[in-house]
């Protein structure tokens, strides 16, 4: 039987995200090893019937000797499992799992750029300082690879015009897809409520999400504001304190994180993601299949699930204001958004559905 590693940086991504990929995969006759960080959640992963691997990685460190450690780990694991096929996903996976699949001479190496990130989006010191390193280490990784899958041209585009990687290749898929039969239209709520569904990160927009929802509930206070995600310790993230203000005010409802998130984008009427770049946010896309009206930034990954005026809106990156009259669009056209949330179905259904991406995937990987 044949074998393909799949290397994870986050055990939920896994069987959030690629277990569409990992059936389509088993059902061509592989046997799937999945690689994860730690052992959270492992049992989630093993319910796909896959082998689990436990490589430590620590995601957001920089630290030379802790980045050698996962390589070196991980190069023990698929001189062990002698995998056919392997495929990384974002930073450090696709860098790193491809040094590694080189190094035991695998035939068939793949990485996936799920976004360019912090890396792309930041502009202080300190990202443009991580973003030497980070290229340097792309051009290494990449070159050990068959194929790089980017979820969107822009980075595509960017990735060849940095020489980052050579064009040849380079592939697109519309992002990880999304399974519409498990996300399914929903009736709306009676009152216009505004949908934010991401970990709390200045990058991802949510100071602008949470300023133009204090503009927006003063002009129209029976408007609804819902905020879904964690608050991490980490560079980018939004402060605790930063948030509660907005809880404590009045301004927003505000969610940790959950399993399931199908219960918010019922209460929802538009989703919101003003994110600064993307690879294809997942969660749009299961906002599209769920009939919902998109609200996000004119930026790499955001911009290709919306038709302007037709399924949503775009607003400039970083710009409050615009999020807040686009918002006071919706909440004064109220009519409109069934119609708006249809077309984002139709466009789902079309460019997204998790079937077409996945086979797509596997025509690349040669699978």
């Amino acid at each position: 039987m044949k074998k393909f590693l799949l290397i994870s940086p986050k055990n939920r991504s896994v069987y959030n995200f690629r277990g569409d990929l990992i059936k389509e995969i088993q059902s061509k006759g592989y046997e799937v090893v999945v690689t994860g960080p730690d052992r959270e959640n492992i049992d989630r992963v093993e319910a796909l019937g896959v082998k689990f691997v436990e490589v430590p990685l620590k995601k957001n460190s920089v630290n030379v000797f802790s980045d050698l450690k996962y390589l070196n780990n991980l190069r023990k694991v698929i001189k062990q499992e002698k995998p056919d096929v392997t495929l990384g996903y974002t930073i450090k996976p696709s860098i790193y799992g491809a040094m590694a699949a080189k190094m035991c001479k695998v035939k068939n190496i793949n990485s996936m750029i799920t976004g360019g990130g912090y890396v792309f989006a930041s502009k202080t010191l300190k990202a443009k300082i991580i973003r030497l390193f980070a290229f340097t280490l792309y051009k290494i990784g990449l070159a050990c690879c068959n194929n790089v899958i980017f979820q969107n041209p822009d980075d595509k585009n960017d990735f060849i015009s940095n020489k980052l990687v050579k064009e040849n290749k380079c592939h697109c898929v519309y992002g990880s897809g999304v399974n519409m039969e498990k996300y399914k239209i929903m009736p709306f709520p009676e009152k216009t409520t505004f949908f934010m569904l991401s970990r709390v990160m200045y990058s991802k927009g949510a100071l602008e999400y949470l300023a133009a929802a204090e503009k927006v509930k003063k002009l129209y206070p029976d408007a609804r504001f819902m905020l879904l995600g964690a608050i991490e310790s980490i560079q980018d993230s939004l402060k605790r304190e930063e948030v509660m203000k907005y809880v404590e005010s009045g301004v927003i409802d505000y969610y940790g994180e959950t399993t399931d998130v199908t219960p918010y984008f019922a209460q929802s009427s538009v989703y919101c993601l003003p994110s600064y770049r993307e690879g294809t946010p997942r969660t749009v896309l299961e906002a599209m299949s769920m009939g919902r009206p998109i609200l996000t930034t004119d930026a790499p990954g955001c911009r290709q699930t919306v038709t302007e005026g037709e399924n949503g809106w775009l607003v400039p990156v970083k710009d409050a204001d615009s999020l807040a009259e686009k918002m006071i669009w919706y909440i004064e056209n109220s009519e409109k958004i069934p119609e708006m949330g249809q077309k984002s179905y139709k466009l789902c259904e079309e460019r997204f559905d998790v079937r077409k991406v996945n086979a797509e995937m596997l025509l690349l990987m040669k699978i």
